[in-house]
């Protein structure tokens, strides 16, 4: 790595440790890694697109009650080891816009770089880890795992994407469409073998719910 995105990695390690949602630094570095992956068959400027990977939820409003202050220690670190202001604003446009909930409503054109961190970051959401991370997710913000009675909903918005609901509705609401959504043709296909295995995970579930 370059000096620079080593200091990157050491601020997202501090910034990202503890957390216990699905989002610490151990989803981080599988993110870099996929990333990573990615770049050998997609070759774009892998400092940018690996950058991003390290930072993409530093800031994220989910995670932080004060998103606009933790989004200023992401940019001045950035400056202070050595980023161009070009570089910082492209970096920046990707986490901006690569979420699941930024794309809700209109869909967000992004860089050939933020396409390899976001098919990345989506697959990290899916398989036998983001099944983990979902319940994980479910509990610190106190979803219920299942209500038969509760149904997924068919058209989610950023405003109510968010609001509690049921963590297997949150498979059928998000993570079953995302291999779908996926920008690269490696990204579909190790996409759609989690997807196999978290639909045979579903269904497992719910039998044994009924029993």
């Amino acid at each position: 790595m370059t000096e620079r995105l080593t200091a990157v990695a050491d601020f997202a390690q501090q910034m990202m440790t503890g957390d216990r949602s699905g989002h610490g630094f151990d989803h981080i570095e599988r993110v870099v890694n996929l990333t990573r992956q990615l770049l050998a068959e997609n070759p774009v400027n892998g400092e940018i697109a690996l950058t991003a990977a390290y930072l993409h939820d530093c800031f994220d409003d989910k995670l932080t009650d004060d998103p606009a202050a933790r989004r200023a220690e992401v940019v001045n670190e950035l400056m202070q080891v050595g980023y161009q202001p070009e570089e910082v604003d492209h970096i920046l446009a990707i986490i901006d816009h690569m979420s699941f909930a930024a794309n809700l409503e209109q869909h967000q054109k992004l860089s050939p770089e933020g396409q390899l961190v976001q098919d990345a970051d989506r697959l990290d959401a899916i398989g036998a880890i983001g099944i983990a991370r979902a319940f994980s997710y479910g509990a610190v913000h106190g979803y219920a795992m299942y209500d038969p009675k509760v149904q997924p909903r068919e058209n989610l918005t950023k405003g109510n994407y968010r609001q509690p609901e049921t963590t297997i509705n949150h498979f059928y609401e998000k993570l079953f469409k995302l291999p779908d959504q996926m920008n690269t043709a490696t990204a579909r296909r190790i996409g759609n073998e989690r997807k196999r295995y978290m639909q045979s995970f579903v269904t497992e579930f719910k039998r044994e719910w009924e029993l």
